[in-house]
């Protein structure tokens, strides 16, 4: 394990650099701010006229229409969606200067063959552990939250350095930053998404919430049980792993926690774990997404739209709408 921190950056690699950041979604308008409170000196490359350019204007940032923001910049950062990047990639490639860095906050691009970059690029990885509300706030707090990073191409022999200033820029050397490889961040990432952190989650208080509802209790005791809860036990295993939860929570909590949460996540739930893996590893999900996206992404909305038709989201907005403090920390 290579885990980096503030001492190992060489301030030289970025110095009197011009950072062109592509979006200013999540993780552009985070990234965009951090550089420039950072010193750095920043371009934010949307759509003129746009929510994005008008929004980056107003928080006082340079802006350009995205081959015209590249042009002379030192380091290009892709931080439009993922299946954005290739025609981007396409629109701005004439005017990237040779022995530029293309940097990547997500290798699925790299990693499957959407984008094949120019030989004499630096193109790199610095993969944010969170949000990028989370990586802002962090960073205006002295904090950061910790990155993943990686080279894929190494034109200039300065990938890596350039690629640890950027991340020492937005704040993520505070925190640390691992090294790993655009395979591992883009199949670790997705599979984390799909099976745990959002797909696993999300249907594991569903399915609670239908369980208590079905056998007669009210939607909004079932609710506050398997979502407004889940923020405690959260927060918990963030702050100290396992251990910290079971030392916070009660006796019963844990004995239940022991004896009955095998029998819900269960050896069959980890294998089909192991082939949601498999299909990321061999290029099945991309290859779905991708099409999903040619095709209108018509099965995509029609499943999203069922999500937020549940009703665990019109109990939730009535009992959330009592709490408006629970927005508080979110532009």
């Amino acid at each position: 394990m290579k885990l980096y921190g503030q001492k190992d950056v060489d301030k030289k690699a970025l110095r009197g650099a011009r950072i062109a950041i592509l979006g200013y979604g999540s993780q552009g308008r985070a990234h965009a701010l951090n550089l420039k409170d950072s010193g750095f000196d920043v371009v934010v490359g949307v759509r003129k006229n746009g929510n994005g350019w008008k929004k980056a204007k107003r928080e006082g940032l340079a802006v350009a229409e995205p081959k015209d923001a590249v042009k002379g910049a030192d380091l290009v950062a892709m931080l439009v969606p993922d299946l954005a990047q290739s025609a981007l990639y396409e629109q701005v490639e004439p005017n990237l200067k040779k022995g530029a860095t293309l940097l990547f906050a997500h290798g699925f691009n790299i990693h499957f063959k959407q984008i094949r970059p120019r030989k004499d690029l630096d193109v790199v990885l610095i993969a944010p552990k969170g949000p990028g509300d989370l990586v802002r706030r962090q960073y205006q707090q002295g904090r950061g939250v910790p990155c993943l990073i990686a080279v894929a191409q190494d034109a200039t022999g300065k990938a890596h350095a350039r690629a640890l200033g950027y991340a020492h820029g937005i704040g993520g050397t505070r925190g640390g930053v691992l090294e790993t490889t655009f395979a591992e961040e883009t199949e670790t990432d997705l599979f984390g998404e799909q099976a745990v952190l959002c797909g696993g989650a999300t249907e594991l208080v569903v399915k609670g919430f239908e369980t208590l509802v079905e056998a007669g209790y009210q939607p909004e005791v079932a609710y506050y049980e398997c979502l407004h809860e889940l923020k405690l036990i959260v927060d918990l295993l963030h702050e100290g792993g396992i251990t910290k939860m079971h030392q916070f929570i009660s006796e019963t909590a844990k004995y239940g926690d022991l004896t009955r949460g095998p029998r819900v996540v269960n050896d069959r739930t980890k294998k089909e774990m192991v082939k949601i893996l498999k299909e990321i590893q061999k290029g099945t999900f991309a290859k779905q997404w991708i099409e999903e996206n040619a095709d209108g992404q018509r099965t995509y909305k029609k499943l999203l739209q069922k999500d937020i038709n549940h009703p665990i989201e019109k109990v939730g907005a009535a009992l959330r709408a009592r709490m408006p403090w629970l927005n508080e920390k979110r532009a």
